[in-house]
């Protein structure tokens, strides 16, 4: 089970951090990424982190200002989001994935479970 937390409103320039709580299952054996969802367009990938953290990948509208990391300690994701844009308004999802890619990770189908999602929406 993935369960999102730490949406909400803020300004444009502003921050918020993303928490995806993980559970039943070896969350530390599993790729991890972060998608979003605005409304009336398809779901993108945002972030994705390998296992052991060892590699990260980012979509590039979100490079330099969004950084994925998580706590295998704590079977937590976490999105870093900083200098928020009007355009980072959507929901955004994480999932879990036995794979990982730098060329496939944004698809939606290389993932094994989602979580129900959290709002953003920036102003």
């Amino acid at each position: 089970q993935l369960v999102e937390s730490g949406g909400g409103s803020v300004q444009a320039g502003g921050s918020l951090r993303l928490s995806c709580a993980a559970s039943g299952y070896s969350y530390g054996a599993y790729h991890m990424a972060w998608f979003r969802q605005a409304p009336g367009k398809e779901r993108e990938g945002v972030a994705t982190i390998s296992a052991t953290s060892g590699n990260t990948y980012y979509a590039d509208s979100v490079k330099g200002r969004f950084t994925i990391s998580r706590d295998n300690g704590k079977n937590t994701l976490y999105l870093q989001m900083n200098t928020l844009r009007p355009e980072d308004t959507a929901m955004y999802y994480c999932a879990a994935s036995s794979r990982f890619s730098q060329s496939r990770w944004h698809r939606e189908s290389w993932y094994n479970a989602w979580g129900q999602g959290t709002q953003v929406t920036v102003s």
